[in-house]
């Protein structure tokens, strides 16, 4: 792991500051580092695209938060590069490492003392009249919502074919064990072990209400077929990049043919993670 790349969440100050002490330390070790651009900027030293670090190392740690690895992640996708999330933010269950650890814990991923962990990633696909016009990939989920004013909202639901049921709801959330501890947890969804298999569905405030999400193997395919005359309901990936939806769209959503690769230190303890993060066996 010669070559380190280094995304940071952008407009924050914490990253500069860190980076100052960091980049000497790295180097000093005969680590060649590859940094982003607006980053690199703010340190007046030379940077690269986001797009293209992926290609250009050996492992990529992320300053930030869930929202930043989320990004790399997708960024990454089949190249399968090694990730490592230093968390600058608050609630955050795939960045691995708080900011004050940040030189042991790459210590030990440098010297091979951490384990990687295969997370499964989906790939979403939008049909239109019958042809593809957009695809996805993400590592927490695919998520069809109607926008602020419109109605409850028909999606006519498959499952290898087969039939589930037509969800009249506020969306349909279409989630990985990664992402379960996301916008599914708080839709009342389950919360899946990261490395499992599988895939949760979770309708949203579903006017049915015993229309209750289910866990699906990952070798399954899902499809939402768009009944509702409104046109105001969109496709949201990770939260974080939005395509508008119209009536009769198809929505495809499989496992990717690729994992996204998370650096997770030996010692960690997924459970005491879900302690420190909701609060369990707190009053």
């Amino acid at each position: 792991m010669k070559r380190i790349g280094i995304i940071c969440k952008a407009g924050r100050p914490e990253p500069a500051e860190i980076l100052k002490k960091f980049l000497p330390w790295l180097r000093s070790k005969g680590h060649d580092v590859f940094l982003d651009i607006e980053t690199a900027e703010i340190l007046n030293v030379d940077g690269h695209p986001r797009a293209n670090i992926p290609s250009l190392v050996d492992i990529i740690i992320v300053l930030g938060g869930d929202g930043t690895m989320l990004n790399v992640a997708r960024l990454v996708g089949e190249k399968g590069i090694p990730i490592l999330g230093v968390n600058l933010g608050g609630l955050g269950f795939i960045t691995e490492v708080n900011r004050e650890e940040i030189f042991e814990a790459v210590e030990k991923v440098l010297s091979g003392n951490c384990s990687v962990e295969d997370r499964i990633m989906l790939t979403a696909f939008v049909y239109r009249h019958g042809e593809k016009i957009a695809d996805f990939a993400v590592l927490n989920d695919v998520v069809v919502n109607k926008g602020a004013l419109a109605r409850i909202i028909d999606m006519e639901t498959y499952v290898n074919k087969s039939y589930v049921a037509t969800f009249k709801a506020d969306g349909l959330i279409v989630s990985t064990p990664t992402g379960s501890t996301a916008y599914s947890l708080s839709a009342g969804g389950p919360i899946l072990y990261p490395t499992l298999n599988s895939i949760v569905l979770t309708p949203i405030c579903p006017h049915t209400l015993t229309n209750r999400p289910i866990v699906l193997p990952d070798d399954f395919t899902i499809e939402i077929m768009m009944r509702s005359e409104s046109e105001d309901a969109f496709l949201t990936l990770d939260g974080q990049a939005g395509f508008s939806l119209k009536k009769n769209d198809a929505i495809v959503v499989r496992k990717c043919d690729f994992r996204a690769k998370l650096l997770i230190l030996c010692e960690r303890d997924y459970f005491q993670v879900l302690r420190a993060k909701l609060k369990w066996g707190e009053r």
